[in-house]
């Protein structure tokens, strides 16, 4: 029960990666509060938590929205008390489009969920930390934050700002008890791929693909939700500001 009694926020937990963060982590022991636009999802997710014991609040979230975020620190220190550990997960993709086919408000879009969101949600966060100078960010970023050729423009951006984030907060508040580390996983099965890459540029994703003959395999969304637990629990105490890779070895051609 590596995270007994630890209150933890997770953005996107409707499905994918932030469904498998947000089960993992209440099975851990964790009294998990589940973010996303789709509350049916997220109900269904804590109505399966209640039948084996565990402990998952449902928050309707749009990222994109600074009432709902403020709307969902309020809930958290109102129900619990206090906010332990935040996992950014939260994230869409743009498509393919390089930066001569990009349009102001894909651009908008995908930097306010995937970037301004997750600044936004962890400021809020990060006052309540200070209190009582403990907690731990997770931020899941993307190996399209670590290389210009996994996505378009707008997506590639966002996730290096995350992972610029990521390295400031770490080092920022590493002497006020706070820990900041990012996850970037590679190719793996969620819907983010089906929806994110429904009509891509034709040009963008010719390029964007042109390395995936190096990809040894498709990773599952448990696999990297236990890269996360890793970073959000003691085992990883001395372990901030940094960027574990999740991609089976993509990376490494």
């Amino acid at each position: 029960m590596k995270l007994q009694d630890k209150v933890a926020i997770v953005t996107g937990a409707s499905a994918g990666m932030g469904k498998a963060i947000a089960q993992l982590f209440a099975a851990e022991g964790a009294r998990v509060i589940a973010l996303a636009r789709r509350f049916d999802r997220l109900q269904a997710l804590a109505d399966e938590a209640k039948g084996k014991g565990q402990s998952i609040l449902p928050l309707q979230c749009d990222m994109a929205d600074e009432a709902d975020i403020g709307r969902v620190v309020q809930t958290a220190l109102e129900q619990f008390g206090g906010i332990d550990v935040l996992i950014n997960n939260a994230g869409i993709m743009d498509n393919m489009v390089p930066l001569d086919e990009l349009e102001d408000e894909l651009w908008e879009r995908v930097i306010s969920v995937n970037l301004t969101g997750p600044m936004k949600l962890t400021r809020s966060v990060l006052r309540e930390m200070l209190k009582k100078e403990s907690g731990v960010i997770v931020n899941v970023a993307s190996v399209g934050g670590l290389n210009g050729c996994r996505a378009g423009a707008a997506y590639t951006t966002s996730k290096f700002g995350l992972v610029g984030l990521t390295k400031n907060i770490g080092f920022a508040y590493a002497k006020r008890g706070i820990r900041c580390n990012a996850v970037c996983p590679g190719g793996v099965a969620t819907e983010i791929g089906e929806v994110g890459i429904s009509n891509p540029s034709k040009f963008g994703l010719e390029r964007a693909m042109s390395g995936v003959g190096s990809n040894p395999g498709e990773g599952q969304p448990e696999d990297i939700a236990t890269a996360v637990l890793f970073l959000a629990c003691d085992d990883s105490r001395f372990i901030n500001g940094a960027t574990l890779v999740a991609d089976g070895g993509w990376t490494a051609y």
